[in-house]
């Protein structure tokens, strides 16, 4: 009986910080157009992106924003002609060959640090990664969201590429945990803090005041970071949008492994006691409900409401990926392979080969 409680109490406490609603979108907030609007610079970072860069860059390059505007493309040190085809595209990209990666450095972050210094003195940075592709009005809706809402940084959780088997499976679940480690209403509310780095817009004097991107150079949960060092310069935004999208599909579950692992023990600040405890609440979470249903009596009712409010916590979600809503009875097993991925992250970690991406081990460097 005591485990049947326990597992309804654990989901109607998940349900009560109303993290799963997904009421934080920006087409959500009433925003009002200045008379004048502020330069910004947008920073892009990229690392051997010729696949997606002329898709991505161009989406940057056709924005609609009224203000003066400019773009910086850091080409991190890429080997497939990444800069090359940057350099082909709109008058008012600046490409910039990226220096070697210093030590103590994340490459993103580095990349990101040499494209703020070329970026001179804007009111406002917009920080996007070279995967992702915008509709022209994004980096007014950033703006607008900043002004009318007086946030000193302002990030869309992009909607990522969603359309393989186990994309759909995995994908939405990757945004439901970050959501549930990062409420978003939360954040908004000033209770937390968190960022989402694939399109980020942020207070230039802001940043700088908060030590600028050397502050974090060794982050590799670099989004949220940064969001947790603004915060203490003033508050913060963050919501779902359509608008910013990732182009870059996951052709095969291993590349989504690949994606979670790079940074689920960095989460953990690389403490196996918390490791162990993340795994044992997983367990609970979600795998206790769906054990209890071959209980008998009270239990299995308990454990079937429990099932049933996961099966609700997921629907928002799965409704703004336009996904179809039976996608929530298999949540305990993506679990289970979130789980697998954390612990895998951990064994890279002890592996020395932590934190891997584009051909770098950037864990050492935390």
């Amino acid at each position: 009986m005591i485990w049947g409680v326990l597992a309804l109490a654990m989901w109607l406490g998940l349900l009560a910080t109303g993290f799963w609603l997904c009421t934080e979108r920006d087409d959500a907030v009433r925003v009002s157009e200045p008379e004048l609007w502020p330069e910004v610079v947008a920073v892009v970072p990229a690392r051997n992106e010729a696949d997606v860069i002329a898709r991505s860059l161009g989406s940057v390059a056709a924005q609609d924003y009224p203000g003066a505007f400019r773009i910086v493309l850091v080409d991190d040190n890429s080997g497939d002609g990444t800069g090359a085809i940057a350099r082909s595209m709109a008058d008012r990209v600046t490409v910039l060959t990226g220096a070697p990666l210093a030590p103590g450095w994340t490459g993103k972050l580095w990349a990101l640090s040499q494209g703020i210094q070329q970026a001179g003195k804007p009111e406002f940075l917009w920080l996007t990664d070279a995967d992702i592709e915008h509709a022209p009005d994004t980096l007014r809706r950033l703006v607008g969201i900043a002004l009318t809402k007086r946030r000193k940084l302002v990030s869309f959780m992009a909607e990522l590429h969603c359309q393989t088997w186990p994309e759909r499976a995995l994908v939405p679940a990757f945004v439901w945990f970050f959501m549930m480690l990062y409420p978003f209403n939360w954040i908004n509310r000033g209770w937390w803090s968190g960022a989402a780095g694939g399109c980020v817009l942020v207070e230039r004097e802001a940043l700088e005041l908060a030590g600028g991107i050397a502050a974090m150079r060794g982050a590799l949960i670099d989004d949220c970071t940064l969001g947790s060092l603004i915060r203490k310069q003033g508050p913060i935004w963050l919501g779902l949008t359509h608008r910013s999208r990732s182009v870059r599909p996951y052709t095969g579950a291993g590349e989504i492994a690949a994606m979670i692992s790079r940074s689920a023990y960095a989460q953990l600040r690389y403490n196996p006691a918390v490791l162990a405890l993340t795994i044992v609440g997983l367990a609970l979470v979600f795998g206790l409900p769906l054990a209890l249903l071959f209980a008998s009596g009270p239990p299995q009712l308990l454990g079937l409401a429990a099932c049933l409010l996961m099966f609700i916590a997921y629907q928002p979600l799965l409704r703004f990926y336009r996904r179809s809503p039976l996608w929530g009875l298999a949540l305990p097993l993506v679990a289970s392979f979130y789980a697998g991925c954390t612990l895998a992250s951990a064994w890279q970690h002890a592996r020395g080969r932590g934190g891997m991406w584009k051909g770098r081990a950037q864990a050492a460097a935390s």
